[in-house]
């Protein structure tokens, strides 16, 4: 790629210089119900950065001002869940972005984005997914948070689809208390008051709120690499500008990419690249908290 001193590149915001802001690589596979090469993610994530700048024209805000401070991979996430938690409770940072890896990572993330507050904690996902199943998998993630103690009340499901889950699963989600905000719904109120609706239940004990984007959230022709993504899901946008928006808010605390196999993406590589821009929105609406 030809380089241009006046056109940074997205990839250099990350450092090992100490930031409020950590970016960890949890390449997680093993336990997926789908076959997947999930754990190739992370990496390609962090390349495709190298095609975006760090200028967001629609704030007129350049984000070279701040770093992403580089907290390194886990190894063997499958089997180290318990080192994904304490890393992320060790490094204490006031945003920590995972990089899936499957949504299996949400469990162990989540874990070390709540610490000890895991009462008063809220979870938000992006999925098409209610992630309730028995046993341990990609499917589960949500289940296990909720049988280690977050209260079922504080969680909400932006962009559950149809025929994407069961009559069981969506039953047991409705007895929990979970707050399900449909792919249907979204269409008739908007992606930015479903954000809102979430924001005020997940956030409503003031604990740390972790953000699960499960990108399979969005319409199979923008997410070619997500095994389980439908026609018919979010778009592109409508993920970016829910990532943004949530991660404006001071009560986040983590946000985790999840569900992308990279060795499954388009030769565009479309998946991969709105993956990349899912860590720029990031760290966008992160830079925004102070400017209110």
């Amino acid at each position: 790629m030809a380089e241009d001193a006046k056109w940074p590149r997205a990839a250099s915001l990350i450092s090992s210089a100490s930031s409020p802001i950590g970016l960890i690589d949890v390449p997680a596979s093993k336990t997926s119900i789908s076959p997947t090469n999930a754990h190739l993610t992370p990496k390609a994530i962090r390349e495709a950065l190298e095609r975006y700048s760090t200028y967001s024209y629609s704030t007129g805000k350049d984000l070279s001002s701040l770093s992403i401070e580089d907290l390194g991979a886990i190894e063997d996430p499958d089997n180290n869940e318990a080192k994904t938690t304490k890393a992320i409770q060790t490094a204490g940072k006031e945003l920590t972005i995972a990089l899936g890896g499957d949504n299996s990572i949400t469990y162990a993330v989540g874990l070390g984005v709540f610490g000890d507050d895991l009462a008063t904690a809220g979870l938000i996902t992006l999925d098409a997914h209610h992630d309730l199943r028995d046993g341990i998998s990609n499917g589960s993630p949500v289940r296990r948070l909720i049988e280690a103690g977050l209260d079922p009340k504080r969680i909400v499901q932006i962009g559950i689809n149809d025929f994407s889950n069961s009559a069981s699963y969506a039953q047991l989600a409705s007895d929990l208390g979970i707050t399900v905000i449909s792919r249907e719904m979204v269409a008739e109120i908007g992606i930015k008051e479903a954000c809102n609706i979430a924001l005020n239940v997940a956030g409503s004990a003031e604990g740390a709120i972790h953000v699960d984007l499960d990108v399979d959230v969005c319409d199979r022709s923008v997410v070619p690499a997500c095994p389980a993504a439908a026609p018919g899901g979010l778009s592109a946008f409508e993920l970016r500008q829910a990532t943004r928006i949530l991660a404006s808010n001071e009560l986040v605390r983590g946000v985790d990419i999840t569900e992308i196999d990279a060795s499954k993406d388009s030769e565009d590589g479309r998946t991969v690249r709105l993956a990349a821009l899912l860590v720029l929105e990031t760290v966008a609406g992160y830079s925004s908290r102070n400017s209110r």
